[in-house]
């Protein structure tokens, strides 16, 4: 399928060059979409074009959203998914509706929103390509839990290195730390009492935290994997890392002294 829409991509516009960010996102997982989003976005140049087809079929909306936000132009459907990436309303906004006869799949979402970055680039107004009279559907990310003894995130991801990433920011975790000793805890009895600047700071095969470059918690082990200390993930024999394509409820629990 992949291959199939990069196809009616340079059908439509052979000058389009396609870059893939991950075609991995965990089925109807809008808070691991939400965080891999997010944070790419500042990575590319101004008036670049985001294809995100997450979960496109949540909803029986008539439109897809056409997006502007802080120079960068985003094609989705109207599913709740966009305040999640922001963490507000986009800058600009309109609905584009489908056409009649419209039948809702990959390839024919594809064709609609690729058509309308196409126009913009031919000179087409923004506001001209459809509807600002559409109320954008809204979801928020899932914040952790704090108390005075301790905070309690949710698994996000774990990456193709199965390190563990948590929906905790440094922010959360500085103002529930307020400077006190603390234990992250693990399964089997593991915990990890201090953060990381580098997989360096603990000896070959140690367990470590760290705040990543997208500032939320990781959890990872020198040169092995974190996931199997949450019992979810496994790494075979044949060298191929396994984890199942589902959604993470599992939580981590950070204890204060």
């Amino acid at each position: 399928m992949v291959g199939g829409v990069k196809g009616e991509i340079l059908k439509l516009n052979e000058g389009f060059q396609i870059i893939d960010i991950t075609h991995d996102i965990i089925p109807y997982n809008f808070m691991q979409a939400a965080y891999v989003c997010r944070n790419i976005f500042s990575a590319f140049p101004a008036e670049s074009f985001h294809l995100i087809l997450v979960n496109a079929f949540d909803n029986n909306n008539d439109h897809l959203l056409l997006i502007r936000h802080q120079g960068q132009i985003l094609g989705m459907p109207d599913n709740g998914l966009i305040t999640m990436i922001l963490g507000k309303f986009p800058d600009e906004v309109v609905a584009i509706p489908f056409p009649p006869g419209f039948k809702k799949s990959i390839k024919s979402f594809t064709v609609l929103l690729v058509e309308a970055f196409s126009s913009l680039l031919s000179g087409v107004k923004f506001e001209k390509l459809g509807s600002s009279q559409v109320k954008v559907q809204e979801k928020h990310l899932m914040k952790p839990f704090a108390s005075d003894q301790y905070i309690e995130g949710q698994i996000l991801m774990i990456d193709r290195f199965l390190n563990v990433i948590v929906n905790i920011t440094q922010e959360e975790f500085d103002a529930s730390r307020r400077g006190r000793p603390f234990k992250i805890v693990l399964l089997r009895d593991a915990f990890i009492e201090k953060i990381s600047n580098h997989y360096a700071d603990v000896p070959e095969g140690e367990k470590l935290a760290f705040f990543n470059e997208a500032g939320y918690l990781e959890i990872a082990v020198n040169k092995g994997y974190a996931a199997p200390l949450f019992g979810l993930g496994e790494f075979s024999g044949s060298g191929q890392h396994h984890h199942e394509k589902r959604q993470y409820y599992q939580t981590v629990k950070v204890f204060f002294e």
